[in-house]
């Protein structure tokens, strides 16, 4: 069953975006990769944002229509059960190739929420 409070869950996504941009600052991909700390936390925040995504059930995509949901829901399971096969060249493209298209759709869909209840 998708959340009552699809605002909450979208803001803990570009609540974690913003995070992971913290963390990484101005690192390239080879510098991520040879930072255990970023990578550990990079990863956490990746798997809040998995979270949030199945939290908001179907609400993502008609919400937030764009990124792909399905597999975001999925990223969450292969980062807690098959967390040695994901390589830190993948983390770094899905934060450089797919997060910022995430945090757009994300926050038009707040902007939406936020307009469709003010009087």
């Amino acid at each position: 069953m998708p959340s009552s409070r699809p605002a909450v869950r979208l803001r803990d996504i570009l609540d974690n975006i913003e995070r992971i941009r913290r963390y990484v600052g101005d690192m390239d991909d080879a510098a991520f990769a040879a930072d255990d700390k970023a990578r550990d936390a990079v990863e956490r925040c990746l798997e809040r944002i998995s979270e949030a995504a199945t939290k908001l059930g179907d609400d993502a995509e008609r919400l937030a229509p764009g990124p792909p949901w399905a597999a975001v829901r999925a990223f969450g399971n292969v980062m807690r059960h098959a967390y040695d096969q994901v390589a830190p060249h993948r983390i770094w493209q899905i934060v450089t190739d797919d997060l910022p298209g995430m945090e757009a759709a994300v926050t038009t869909a707040l902007r939406a929420l936020r307009d469709s209840s003010e009087p």
